[in-house]
Protein backbone atom coordinates (compact mmCIF):
# COMPACT_ATOMS: atom_id res chain seq x y z
CA UNK A 1 0.00 0.00 0.00
CA UNK A 2 1.19 3.30 -1.04
CA UNK A 3 -0.10 6.35 1.41
CA UNK A 4 -0.99 10.06 -0.51
CA UNK A 5 0.03 13.24 -0.16
CA UNK A 6 -3.71 13.36 2.15
CA UNK A 7 -3.13 10.44 4.37
CA UNK A 8 -4.85 8.01 2.50
CA UNK A 9 -3.44 4.41 1.32
CA UNK A 10 -3.95 2.60 -1.93
CA UNK A 11 -2.81 -0.25 -3.61
CA UNK A 12 0.12 -0.37 -5.05
CA UNK A 13 0.15 -2.44 -8.39
CA UNK A 14 3.70 -2.93 -9.45
CA UNK A 15 5.07 -6.18 -9.14
CA UNK A 16 7.50 -6.59 -6.19
CA UNK A 17 10.14 -9.28 -5.69
CA UNK A 18 10.31 -11.15 -2.39
CA UNK A 19 12.56 -8.48 -1.40
CA UNK A 20 9.83 -5.56 -1.56
CA UNK A 21 11.68 -3.92 -4.53
CA UNK A 22 10.09 -3.80 -8.01
CA UNK A 23 11.46 -6.59 -10.56
CA UNK A 24 11.47 -4.21 -13.47
CA UNK A 25 15.08 -3.93 -14.74
CA UNK A 26 16.80 -0.92 -13.55
CA UNK A 27 18.77 1.31 -15.85
CA UNK A 28 22.29 0.44 -16.91
CA UNK A 29 21.64 -3.21 -16.26
CA UNK A 30 21.54 -5.37 -19.65
CA UNK A 31 18.08 -6.83 -20.67
CA UNK A 32 18.35 -10.64 -19.70
CA UNK A 33 18.17 -13.19 -23.64
CA UNK A 34 17.62 -16.57 -24.36
CA UNK A 35 20.90 -18.55 -25.35
CA UNK A 36 20.96 -19.35 -29.08
CA UNK A 37 21.39 -22.84 -30.31
CA UNK A 38 23.14 -22.91 -33.59
CA UNK A 39 22.72 -25.73 -36.00
CA UNK A 40 25.44 -28.65 -35.84
CA UNK A 41 27.23 -28.87 -38.95
CA UNK A 42 28.91 -31.97 -40.51
CA UNK A 43 32.79 -31.76 -40.83
CA UNK A 44 34.79 -31.80 -44.27
CA UNK A 45 35.97 -34.89 -43.81
CA UNK A 46 32.65 -36.91 -42.77
CA UNK A 47 30.89 -35.62 -46.02
CA UNK A 48 33.71 -36.60 -47.92
CA UNK A 49 33.32 -40.05 -46.77
CA UNK A 50 29.74 -40.11 -47.05
CA UNK A 51 29.87 -39.50 -50.61
CA UNK A 52 33.02 -41.43 -51.69
CA UNK A 53 30.79 -44.80 -50.36
CA UNK A 54 28.26 -45.10 -52.73
CA UNK A 55 31.03 -44.22 -55.66
CA UNK A 56 32.91 -46.74 -54.30
CA UNK A 57 29.78 -49.00 -54.48
CA UNK A 58 29.08 -48.25 -57.98
CA UNK A 59 32.38 -48.68 -59.57
CA UNK A 60 32.36 -52.34 -57.65
CA UNK A 61 29.45 -53.65 -59.18
CA UNK A 62 30.23 -52.39 -62.96
CA UNK A 63 34.13 -54.58 -62.65
CA UNK A 64 31.63 -57.50 -61.08
CA UNK A 65 29.51 -56.89 -64.05
CA UNK A 66 32.02 -56.21 -66.88
CA UNK A 67 34.66 -59.35 -65.86
CA UNK A 68 31.06 -61.14 -65.94
CA UNK A 69 30.51 -60.38 -69.34
CA UNK A 70 34.06 -60.78 -70.79
CA UNK A 71 33.83 -64.66 -69.44
CA UNK A 72 36.12 -66.29 -66.68
CA UNK A 73 39.86 -66.55 -67.48
CA UNK A 74 41.23 -69.92 -68.47
CA UNK A 75 44.98 -71.37 -69.33
CA UNK A 76 44.16 -72.77 -72.40
CA UNK A 77 43.19 -68.82 -74.46
CA UNK A 78 46.57 -67.52 -73.04
CA UNK A 79 48.57 -70.94 -74.48
CA UNK A 80 51.74 -70.10 -76.85
CA UNK A 81 50.44 -71.35 -80.36
CA UNK A 82 52.95 -71.08 -82.63
CA UNK A 83 51.10 -73.28 -85.28
CA UNK A 84 48.10 -71.79 -85.38
CA UNK A 85 48.26 -70.71 -88.80
CA UNK A 86 49.34 -73.91 -90.18
CA UNK A 87 47.21 -75.79 -92.74
CA UNK A 88 46.08 -78.15 -90.36
CA UNK A 89 44.43 -75.88 -87.92
CA UNK A 90 43.07 -73.98 -90.25
CA UNK A 91 41.67 -77.31 -91.78
CA UNK A 92 40.65 -78.86 -87.89
CA UNK A 93 38.86 -75.13 -87.39
CA UNK A 94 36.69 -76.03 -90.05
CA UNK A 95 35.55 -78.84 -89.18
CA UNK A 96 34.67 -78.38 -85.51
CA UNK A 97 31.21 -78.26 -84.69
CA UNK A 98 28.69 -75.06 -84.97
CA UNK A 99 27.47 -75.51 -81.60
CA UNK A 100 26.87 -77.52 -78.82
CA UNK A 101 23.70 -77.39 -76.38
CA UNK A 102 23.47 -74.86 -74.12
CA UNK A 103 26.30 -72.88 -75.26
CA UNK A 104 26.28 -70.11 -78.91
CA UNK A 105 27.45 -70.40 -81.98
CA UNK A 106 31.08 -71.13 -82.56
CA UNK A 107 33.13 -67.92 -83.05
CA UNK A 108 36.93 -67.55 -84.34
CA UNK A 109 39.38 -65.26 -83.76
CA UNK A 110 43.11 -65.01 -82.97
CA UNK A 111 43.85 -68.30 -83.11
CA UNK A 112 41.12 -69.20 -80.58
CA UNK A 113 37.69 -71.34 -81.21
CA UNK A 114 35.20 -70.27 -78.86
CA UNK A 115 31.75 -71.50 -77.89
CA UNK A 116 30.32 -68.74 -75.58
CA UNK A 117 28.04 -69.44 -72.48
CA UNK A 118 26.93 -67.17 -69.71
CA UNK A 119 28.46 -70.17 -67.24
CA UNK A 120 32.32 -69.89 -68.76
CA UNK A 121 32.91 -70.66 -72.62
CA UNK A 122 34.34 -73.88 -74.06
CA UNK A 123 37.84 -72.96 -75.96
CA UNK A 124 39.24 -74.87 -78.29
CA UNK A 125 43.50 -73.46 -79.42
CA UNK A 126 44.71 -75.43 -81.88
CA UNK A 127 48.79 -75.31 -82.72
CA UNK A 128 49.85 -74.89 -79.14
CA UNK A 129 53.64 -76.71 -77.76
CA UNK A 130 53.72 -80.13 -75.88
CA UNK A 131 52.92 -80.05 -72.75
CA UNK A 132 56.03 -79.78 -70.81
CA UNK A 133 54.77 -82.23 -68.07
CA UNK A 134 53.92 -84.94 -70.23
CA UNK A 135 55.86 -87.94 -69.25
CA UNK A 136 55.70 -92.33 -69.43
CA UNK A 137 53.85 -92.05 -66.51
CA UNK A 138 51.39 -89.63 -67.16
CA UNK A 139 48.06 -90.51 -66.93
CA UNK A 140 46.06 -89.74 -70.49
CA UNK A 141 42.12 -90.21 -71.05
CA UNK A 142 41.14 -91.30 -74.37
CA UNK A 143 38.34 -90.20 -75.89
CA UNK A 144 36.38 -91.17 -79.16
CA UNK A 145 39.60 -92.17 -79.56
CA UNK A 146 41.77 -89.18 -79.14
CA UNK A 147 44.05 -89.40 -76.16
CA UNK A 148 44.24 -86.18 -73.76
CA UNK A 149 46.51 -85.20 -71.28
CA UNK A 150 44.54 -82.89 -68.56
CA UNK A 151 46.99 -80.05 -67.74
CA UNK A 152 45.28 -77.44 -65.57
CA UNK A 153 42.35 -77.74 -63.23
CA UNK A 154 40.69 -75.25 -61.60
CA UNK A 155 37.50 -75.98 -58.89
CA UNK A 156 34.73 -74.08 -59.51
CA UNK A 157 35.18 -73.66 -63.06
CA UNK A 158 36.67 -76.23 -65.73
CA UNK A 159 39.32 -78.04 -66.77
CA UNK A 160 42.12 -78.07 -69.48
CA UNK A 161 43.35 -80.31 -71.65
CA UNK A 162 45.82 -81.18 -74.61
CA UNK A 163 45.24 -84.22 -77.26
CA UNK A 164 48.77 -85.61 -77.03
CA UNK A 165 48.86 -87.83 -80.06
CA UNK A 166 48.10 -86.12 -82.89
CA UNK A 167 49.80 -83.53 -84.79
CA UNK A 168 49.43 -80.15 -84.25
CA UNK A 169 48.88 -80.25 -80.63
CA UNK A 170 45.24 -79.41 -79.81
CA UNK A 171 44.44 -77.82 -76.56
CA UNK A 172 40.60 -77.78 -75.03
CA UNK A 173 39.18 -75.62 -72.16
CA UNK A 174 35.79 -77.20 -70.88
CA UNK A 175 33.66 -75.75 -67.92
CA UNK A 176 32.12 -77.81 -65.16
CA UNK A 177 28.89 -76.60 -67.15
CA UNK A 178 29.97 -78.55 -70.62
CA UNK A 179 29.42 -82.17 -69.84
CA UNK A 180 30.72 -85.28 -71.90
CA UNK A 181 29.04 -84.34 -75.17
CA UNK A 182 31.62 -81.56 -76.34
CA UNK A 183 34.90 -83.45 -75.56
CA UNK A 184 33.62 -86.27 -77.49
CA UNK A 185 32.38 -83.87 -80.67
CA UNK A 186 35.47 -82.31 -80.74
CA UNK A 187 37.66 -85.34 -80.32
CA UNK A 188 35.56 -86.82 -83.33
CA UNK A 189 36.54 -84.13 -85.42
CA UNK A 190 40.49 -84.05 -84.51
CA UNK A 191 40.20 -87.78 -85.34
CA UNK A 192 39.52 -87.29 -88.92
CA UNK A 193 41.09 -84.11 -89.48
CA UNK A 194 44.85 -85.73 -87.68
CA UNK A 195 46.08 -88.55 -88.52
CA UNK A 196 47.78 -90.65 -85.01
CA UNK A 197 50.81 -89.58 -83.85
CA UNK A 198 53.48 -91.45 -81.40
CA UNK A 199 53.45 -89.69 -77.79
CA UNK A 200 56.63 -87.42 -77.35
CA UNK A 201 57.94 -87.50 -74.02
CA UNK A 202 60.45 -84.87 -74.49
Amino acid sequence: MVVNDRGAERPDDSPRTDGGEASQDRPGQPATTQPRHEPRRLSPALIATLVAIPIMVLTFFIVVAALKQDGPSNPVQSLAAPDADSAECVKLVAALPERFDGFSGKKVGDGVVRYPSADGDIVVRCGVERPGDLAPTSSLQVVNPVQWFMTDTREGSGQAYVAVDRRPYVALWLPITAGNGPISDISAAISKTFPVAPLDFG
